[in-house]
């Protein structure tokens, strides 16, 4: 088990869900459903759980996961069997086959009927559901013929066969179940009438039904009939449990897209969804950074077009949380205040939330880890302030030539590279290291007063007691000594020098404090190097410019600025050169 799924699994929330595996090639492997997320899928890495050579098997190919929240159980379950259709992982065999939840349909025939079945065919008929099981399914249907007189049999019943008097009634007819439209003793008309009666049981608008009922209840009361009066109160108690809707599948909801988007000053998150044929058969967690004050809803549909594309969706209606700056024809952009649309919108920001806080709190591990280690920098330096912002110096010359010095700033135990600052040694003649730290640290510290910038609470010295005393000299005659913390860090032994002590500081060299140390001095020895070495290429190629007769320092300058490398010039046309430095020079350059 990796770092990394460690990491994901132990964030997992206790909640219903989805969760998908995928192996090394990044294939997606297994598609499984929970109750509770966190709790199913660490089972799979507790070792008491592998009690079959499949899961140990499956075990060891996880290399990452995916999940995605329902708001129940029964939700994970269509969900996963969606999926897994669609996908049909290898290591799923239940669900692979043609099976899936039950529906009711009414047949598109003449004197339709109304039967249960598991296959989803829309040229068949009108489907409802699906239920959440077969006995509440078949309830539902029972009650439909109890309550209207629908036929059971598979007969022909067109108008010819009707009147060649092919058919006989059965024991329905003489038990009162069916009203006999086999012999014709039932017209089309009203038998079509129960069917829509019938309808809306199934549909679930239940107000006139129930009215019915109650009138029908009452009116058996009245009468003493109290057996009959609670066959009509169960009846009612069924209607109430006949149907449960589900987010996951609704067949009512049909070709759609769900984009939603929760976001912070800095991040946003969004879910989308996928419905296909009234299923939900994708589901994809972004997130992203924001480089400006973007909107939510530029955000959204910029998200939205990248996905469609990418997964191939056509679907033309399109389900947000906030309204999309899309103008794309054909296209329905809906942001649903009510009903089962609000209901999988809020289903698809339910992820997105979630996916906000689990940054959120990550975020909050990790300040915290910094601050701890800031704490124990804090501890091992003996230092009255908190040390959130670090400043480093640091020189580098090469045999005496272009002396330069760099500056970089830590903000929280992180490099702020916006704060990194390069120094030119200006007053200083020769290799003299002392005198350049003395210099870069008056003109950092003098800027920042002018500017009345914010100050460091740390400042650290790349170098050992001859450094260090150079700054120190800077610090006191810009009139700061001792307001700021200032230490040096000697190479060698990596030892910690603070002012008039002449006894260095052995920090423990495991120590968290001490090695966050050295890496800011190391960025800061980085930092200065790549400068250094730029510095070092212009000098070269001026003094290369500059040995060709008639061309000055003035004009090195200006092709270095344009052209930026002595590989660019020479390839550079007569035309470009002349048009910036002249025809006569760009002749020199070019016969060069």
């Amino acid at each position: 088990m990796t770092d990394t799924l460690k990491e994901q699994v132990s964030t997992l929330p206790d909640q219903p869900g989805v969760y998908r595996f995928y192996d090394r090639e990044d294939v997606l492997i297994y598609v499984g459903k929970a109750k509770s997320l966190k709790k199913r899928v660490s089972s799979y890495f507790n070792k008491q759980s592998q009690y079959s050579r499949k899961t140990e098997k499956l075990v060891s190919e996880i290399r990452r996961l995916e999940f995605t929240l329902t708001n129940s159980e029964f939700d994970s379950l269509l969900l996963e069997n969606n999926l897994i259709k669609q996908n049909q992982p290898k290591y799923n065999i239940l669900l692979k086959d043609d099976k899936t939840f039950p529906y009711l349909c009414i047949l598109k025939e003449r004197f339709p009927r109304i039967i249960y079945t598991r296959k989803y065919i829309p040229r068949q008929g009108e489907y409802f559901g699906p239920y959440t099981s077969v006995v509440s399914m078949k309830s539902v249907l029972e009650l439909v013929r109890q309550l209207y007189s629908i036929r059971t049999c598979s007969l022909v019943l067109s108008e010819e066969n009707i009147q060649q008097k092919k058919f006989k009634v059965c024991l329905e007819y003489h038990i009162g179940n069916c009203r006999g439209p086999c012999e014709g003793l039932q017209d089309e008309a009203s038998y079509l009438e129960d069917i829509a009666q019938a309808r809306n049981v199934l549909k679930g608008d239940l107000s006139v039904v129930e009215e019915t009922f109650h009138q029908r209840m009452q009116a058996a009361a009245d009468r003493l009939e109290f057996e009959k009066a609670a066959r009509f109160k169960h009846k009612l108690e069924l209607l109430e449990k006949f149907q449960t809707k589900s987010l996951v599948v609704n067949r009512r909801l049909t070709d759609i897209d769900v984009i939603t988007i929760a976001s912070t000053e800095t991040d946003a998150f969004l879910n989308y969804l996928m419905v296909k044929e009234g299923a939900i058969v994708f589901s994809k967690n972004v997130e992203l950074k924001k480089k400006l004050d973007e909107m939510d809803e530029e955000l959204a549909s910029l998200v939205l077009v990248s996905l469609r594309t990418e997964y191939n969706s056509t679907n033309p209606i399109i389900y947000s949380n906030v309204p999309l700056a899309l103008e794309t024809e054909g296209l329905e952009l809906v942001v649903p205040q009510i009903g089962d649309k609000r209901k999988l919108v809020a289903l698809s920001l339910k992820n997105a939330l979630f996916a906000k806080q689990k940054s959120e709190t990550e975020k909050a591990e990790k300040q915290s880890k910094k601050n701890e280690v800031l704490h124990i920098l804090q501890k091992d330096l003996r230092l009255t302030t908190f040390p959130k912002i670090i400043e480093c110096f640091d020189n580098s010359n090469f045999q005496g030539t272009s002396p330069v010095a760099s500056m970089v700033r830590f903000v929280d135990g992180q490099p702020q590279k916006a704060g990194y600052r390069h120094f030119n040694i200006k007053t200083v003649e020769g290799p003299d290291d002392f005198a350049s730290m003395k210099e870069i640290v008056t003109r950092r510290y003098k800027r920042i007063m002018e500017e009345q910038g914010e100050f460091p609470h740390l400042i650290i010295v790349d170098g050992g007691k001859g450094q260090l005393s150079s700054a120190v000299e800077a610090l006191q005659e810009v009139g700061i000594y001792g307001k700021i913390p200032i230490i040096g860090i000697a190479k060698k032994l990596e030892e910690i020098y603070y002012p008039d002590d002449p006894v260095p500081l052995h920090i423990h060299k495991k120590s968290p404090g001490l090695l966050l140390i050295q890496r800011i001095r190391d960025e800061a020895h980085r930092f200065a190097i790549t400068f250094h070495r730029l510095k070092r290429s212009q000098s070269t190629f001026v003094t290369e410019i500059e040995s060709i007769p008639g061309i000055g320092k003035k004009t090195a300058d200006k092709l270095l600025a344009h052209f930026k490398s002595v590989k660019k010039i020479k390839e550079a046309s007569l035309e470009e050169l002349t048009a910036l430095v002249g025809a006569a020079a760009a002749a020199r350059i070019k016969t060069r």
